[in-house]
């Protein structure tokens, strides 16, 4: 993908339409693609060329957008970093990649000296906003930048950005994505008919994440983003409706939180067309709420990697399946195999995986672990999952995720899916905790809902009512929050 040549052509076709709303202030077209030249301008000056690896380390804002834009239009290479990591964190990322330039903003913590010393490749720190001793201020020499910058032509197999992913489980690795995998989200997006011009999407997901960086894109294709510096459930309510939002990506913890909040159906969403919520186990009851304030609106979930430049798998809008993830689209291949890596029946269940110009080469500067994931081309996702005789995929769990209680397997996601029907439960994570006589024991850890009094007791009679005798959690743990990552994602492995 050309972001610079895109950019340009989509200005041309919609000069003063509004491509950007932030904090309540419109940007137009006009206005992204002068700032993002500025944005150009001053990394040239410094000596940012393509090839050059510069690290993104802020909040959502305009000038996170102008720095992607800026250093694709440069054919230089973007490494997003999670605005919650603490300042210590981001030294090994920074490190692994030899990140030159950093872009970021002044918070309490802020250390330049101590990022310059602990980072040896860096060679300048650009603060966006105001001065600070030994970094660049990109607001000072902003006005005398020059607003053009030429579009330049760009290698689509050369890299474009290194994300930094945990997951949920690993340890961060650096997910490579090419010029080209900049099409991928887009491409699926488009083939579902999920968006067109004059759209609305709003991104309360983090830009150094890939579903922020598909709401960026977008922006490319005509539609106009409304973006959240970080997520609030209220304040997404409030932009939702405020700003006639069609569409919105989220992650399982915003949704609910959303679903949460007391006033909840006091809104009215009657421009909301979809909410893709990836991974969420939901039950019938979430999408009777959802739907008395979005009647008209589809809740849909959909699937994908940072390794596949998700997504790849979304369901047609005018078929949605309860509990299907959807259909791949057909420039990838996926499989469900067994442990041998042998295709299984549809309605079995298997590991996901991947194979097609979507995917990932493999992980920056880290030949073992990419092989251990990719073999003979195809990305062995760790997912399990299974297909019904329509197609359509169905997601069971993480392969690290079954509990194997006296030798009998339970699919984590079955329990969450369960448990959350309760009316006291906000969040739950089901996980295997060791135990001497089975093996393995359910431990379901939860968050009930404000002002709730729920009790182990009364989840565990709710639990047998609905599930096996050996699916039912023994061990429960009541809790005011659950351990996430940046994303969204609950760190299950800090619960074991």
């Amino acid at each position: 993908m050309n972001v610079g040549k895109l950019l340009k052509e989509t200005r041309g076709k919609r000069e003063n339409k509004i491509a950007i709303v932030f904090k309540d202030v419109d940007y137009t077209y006009k206005i992204l693609e002068e700032n993002t030249n500025k944005v150009a301008n001053f990394l040239k000056e410094l000596g940012v060329e393509k090839g050059t690896k510069v690290g993104i380390y802020m909040l959502n804002n305009p000038e996170y957008i102008y720095a992607y834009f800026a250093i694709f239009k440069m054919g230089a290479i973007a490494v997003p970093l999670d605005h919650r990591l603490k300042t210590e964190e981001t030294f090994p990322l920074l490190n692994h990649c030899r990140v030159e330039f950093l872009i970021t903003t002044v918070s309490k913590e802020f250390n330049p000296e101590l990022i310059m010393k602990n980072v040896p490749s860096l060679k300048n720190i650009i603060i966006t906003k105001g001065n600070f001793q030994n970094c660049i201020s990109l607001e000072e020499k902003f006005e005398n930048l020059s607003p053009e910058f030429p579009v330049t032509d760009i290698n689509e197999s050369e890299i474009a950005v290194i994300f930094y992913t945990s997951g949920t489980t690993d340890t961060p690795k650096g997910v490579i994505w090419t010029y080209k995998h900049l099409e991928s989200p887009m491409e699926t997006l488009n083939y579902y008919h999920y968006f067109k011009e004059d759209d609305v999407c709003i991104s309360p997901i983090p830009f150094s994440h890939n579903g922020g960086i598909a709401a960026i894109l977008l922006i490319l294709f005509g539609v106009k983003l409304v973006v959240m510096e970080y997520y609030h459930p209220v304040e997404l309510l409030i932009n939702l409706q405020k700003y006639n939002v069609t569409g919105t990506f989220l992650v399982p913890t915003m949704f609910i939180g959303m679903l949460s909040l007391e006033n909840f159906e006091k809104f009215k969403l009657p421009h909301l067309k979809w909410a893709a919520v990836f991974g969420a186990p939901y039950s019938p009851d979430v999408i009777n709420k959802f739907n008395k304030v979005c009647p008209q609106a589809k809740l849909l979930s959909g699937y994908g990697l940072t390794e596949t430049a998700a997504p790849n798998v979304l369901p047609p809008l005018d078929n949605v399946k309860f509990g299907s993830v959807g259909k791949p689209v057909p420039w990838v291949e996926l499989k469900i195999v067994d442990e041998d890596g042998v295709e299984v029946p549809k309605g079995e269940v298997g590991e996901i995986i991947f194979k097609g110009w979507p995917v990932t080469s493999g992980y920056y500067n880290q030949p073992e672990l990419t092989s251990q994931v990719i073999k003979n081309g195809w990305l062995y996702t760790g997912d399990l999952g299974k297909f019904d005789e329509d197609g359509y995929l169905y997601i069971v769990g993480r392969k690290k995720e079954v509990i194997i209680v006296g030798g009998l397997k339970v699919y984590a996601t079955e329990v969450e899916g369960v448990i959350y029907k309760h009316p006291k439960v906000k969040e739950v994570a089901v996980v295997g905790a060791p135990d001497k006589i089975r093996g393995e024991a359910v431990k379901a850890v939860i968050v009930p809902k404000e002002g709730e009094a729920l009790t182990e007791i009364e989840i565990k009679i709710f639990c047998r009512e609905h599930l096996t005798s050996y699916k039912v959690p023994s061990i429960i743990e009541l809790r005011k929050a659950l351990p996430k990552t940046g994303s969204g994602k609950i760190r299950k492995e800090l619960l074991k």
